[in-house]
């Protein structure tokens, strides 16, 4: 086992209550700072104490027996993600004080936005994502193999959360329950996720994931399969059926989205030689000429995107706006490209020659739009 240089951890309120019940003559220093609420102060005044002390609550006691059983470096640097609340950033800054004085290295308070408990809808479709998407941020910056997960603080459903992603990325999550003296570790192993799915759903996921309000479920009637069902939130708005990604779904994608990175010099195709490389192709219509935005986009595809050969169009709809995006469709690769209140549908004809080469094409493209901006 090693231990492990960087730890990311969530922040609960279990400080609070025991702060609430301590008694002036047990610890002075401690109890002055939390009534004056000088959360500078109360850090400082924390760090004086042992770790295993309960007063310190679930954060300090977790790290302090993470380092004693070798599973954290006792010089570690520390991600404290922490409630969209006066609580919680009140809190996590009385940490980050804390484990600075210790010597810890590099040590950083995370605000979840929307991670709050006065609206439950928002919690678990906003909140659950935002923490998700910024654990794997924060791994993705440090390296899985560095970085480990402390699950202890926190609701329960960001312990879920944790313990969820930590598995499907590859990180090993650790908990402390306050009854136990010992660290439950939840190593990485295998999850029933599957990277095909995410390499042909990737333009939806990829607009789901940006977008923070819900998304009629007609938009995506073309492509929709049920194994996104397990990834999203139906919300029925007006009469009228609506899709947001879930926290599971947000998990899902950003594991795969790491993974294809890191591996998608072996799954792309070979590259198209210069010789192949063939100017769009645009339907005799009137409308190639009300939108030369359509060309350009067409042609930047081309040059950009090494394995593409040639853009065709085939559809052209005035009062159809959809998210651009690419996906597989019955005549191959698509892009369905919208701007205003139009959409354009065209073919990618690229080096792909096997099923797997055209998915992994469509991730390409769908990470080359998103790099794009």
């Amino acid at each position: 086992m090693t231990a492990s240089p960087i730890l990311l951890a969530t922040v609960g309120t279990s400080m609070l209550g025991n702060l609430k019940t301590l008694k002036a003559e047990d610890q002075p220093e401690l109890l002055r700072a939390f009534v004056a609420r000088d959360w500078q102060a109360l850090g400082r005044a924390l760090a004086d104490l042992p770790g295993n002390l309960p007063v310190c609550g679930a954060e300090v006691n977790s790290v302090a027996s993470m380092i004693e059983h070798g599973y954290a470096a006792r010089d570690c640097g520390i991600f404290f993600f922490h409630s969209d609340t006066d609580d919680g950033r009140n809190l996590a800054g009385a940490l980050t004080e804390c484990f600075r004085r210790r010597g810890h290295a590099p040590v950083e308070a995370v605000q979840v936005p929307d991670l709050q408990d006065s609206d439950p809808r928002r919690f678990r479709t906003h909140g659950l994502r935002n923490l998700a998407r910024l654990l794997c941020k924060t791994i993705r910056e440090r390296s899985a193999q560095a970085c480990a997960i402390n699950a202890t603080g926190g609701y329960k459903a960001q312990i879920a959360i944790a313990v969820l992603l930590g598995q499907a990325i590859g990180v090993p999550v650790y908990y402390k329950h306050e009854r136990f003296s010992e660290i439950i570790a939840f190593p990485p192993m295998p999850v029933a996720l599957d990277f095909n799915v995410w390499m042909k759903s990737s333009g939806v996921l990829n607009v789901l994931a940006k977008l923070s309000e819900p998304v009629p479920v007609s938009e995506f009637e073309d492509e929709w399969d049920e194994k996104f069902e397990s990834l999203v939130e139906r919300v029925p708005i007006d009469g009228q059926e609506y899709v947001e990604l879930a926290a599971t779904g947000q998990i899902f994608h950003e594991t795969f989205r790491e993974r294809f990175r890191s591996h998608r010099d072996q799954l792309l195709p070979p590259h198209a030689a210069a010789s192949q490389k063939k100017k769009p192709q645009l339907e005799k219509a009137g409308w190639p000429g009300e939108h030369p935005e359509v060309e350009r986009f067409m042609q930047a595809v081309t040059d950009e995107v090494p394995q593409v050969i040639q853009c065709r169009t085939h559809y052209y709809n005035p009062d159809l706006r959809r998210p651009t995006r690419f996906r597989m469709s019955s005549r191959g690769i698509e892009c369905l490209f919208s701007q205003g209140n139009y959409a354009v549908k065209f073919i990618v004809e690229t080096t792909a020659t096997t099923e797997g080469q055209k998915e992994a094409m469509v991730a390409s493209l769908n990470e080359w739009l998103e790099e794009r901006g």
